[in-house]
C-alpha cells in the first residue's frame, strides 16, 4: 500500500491470500519485475538499483512471512505527483493472478528517481508484501467492510514496514488525539466513506484510518507483548481488544 495526493498516505488495493495459505519454501519464488516505459526512459543504473532492492527485500520478507504467494509480479511506474511525505514512492496491489504489486515512483522527488528509490522503495515493498501475506483487500477481502477493519490491517502493514524495513515517515505517525480518533472510527457504520476516513476527511484531517491503525497496533503490541508478526495472525477484533477497545 499509498498516495492519491500529497496529503494522502499509504494506499493499498490488495488480494485475499492470507497468512494461512500453504507455503512451499523449497520452491524458488517467481518474482518478476517490469518497468513501464510509456512516459519514462529508464537508465540501466536505475533498473539495476531497483531490481537489486526488490529482490533483496523479497528474500527478507519471505523469511518473515513465509506464506507469501510463490509468484509475484512487480510493475514499476513513474508518476509526476508530489509524494515527498512518504519518500517519493507509493504502492498498491491488484487482484491479478499472479498478484501484481504496482510501484509508483515520483519523478518530482528532490534528487530525482534514484533518490526516491533509496528513500522509500524498501519501505513500500515491506508494506505491500505484508498485505499479500495478510490477505487484506479493499474489495472481496476475507475481513469484511468497515473502517475499523481497514485501520487495523493498514496499521499492521505500517508497523511491519517500520519494524523490519527500518524506515519511518512522520506522515504515517499518529497524533496525541489518536485514541479519540479510534473511538470515532469504532462508532462509524460499516458503510462509512472509505475515502474520507482513510484519506481526506471533510474537516481537514488526513489519513485518519492509517494513522489510527498505527496507534492501535502499537497499543496492542505494548499491552500484549506480541510483535507485529504475531498480531498479524489475529482477526481485527482480537487486535482491537488487545489494544484496549
Amino acid at each position: 500500500m499509498k498516495l492519491i495526493t500529497i496529503k494522502l498516505f499509504v494506499l493499498s488495493i490488495l488480494i485475499p491470500l492470507g497468512f494461512a495459505q500453504n507455503s512451499h519454501p523449497h520452491k524458488p519464488s517467481g518474482l518478476s519485475v517490469h518497468f513501464q516505459e510509456a512516459n519514462y526512459e529508464w537508465t540501466a543504473k536505475e533498473k539495476k538499483l531497483i531490481n537489486k532492492l526488490i529482490k533483496k527485500s523479497e528474500k527478507e520478507i519471505r523469511l518473515l512471512l513465509p506464506h507469501l504467494p510463490q509468484n509475484i509480479e512487480v510493475d514499476i511506474q513513474i508518476i509526476d505527483r508530489n509524494i515527498d511525505v512518504v519518500g517519493g514512492v507509493s504502492g498498491r496491489t491488484e487482484s491479478n493472478v499472479p498478484p501484481l504489486v504496482v510501484i509508483e515512483i515520483s519523478k518530482v522527488f528532490p534528487g530525482g528517481i534514484t533518490a526516491a528509490v533509496k528513500a522509500a522503495l524498501r519501505s513500500t515493498l515491506f508494506h505491500e508484501f505484508h498485505h499479500l501475506a495478510r490477505g487484506w483487500a479493499i474489495k472481496d477481502n476475507k475481513y469484511g467492510p468497515g473502517i475499523s477493519t481497514a485501520a487495523v490491517n493498514e496499521g499492521l502493514a505500517v508497523v511491519f514496514s517500520e519494524e523490519y524495513a527500518k524506515i519511518r515517515f512522520e506522515a504515517n505517525g499518529y497524533p496525541k488525539e489518536a485514541d479519540s480518533w479510534v473511538k470515532e472510527i469504532l462508532a462509524l457504520p460499516k458503510d462509512a466513506s472509505y475515502h474520507e476516513w482513510m484519506f481526506q476527511h471533510p474537516d481537514g484531517r488526513t489519513a485518519i484510518g492509517y494513522r489510527s491503525g498505527h496507534f492501535i497496533i502499537r497499543q496492542a503490541m505494548a499491552s500484549s507483548g506480541k510483535d507485529v508478526i504475531e498480531l498479524s495472525l489475529l482477526e481485527p477484533e482480537e487486535i482491537l481488544k488487545l489494544a484496549g477497545y
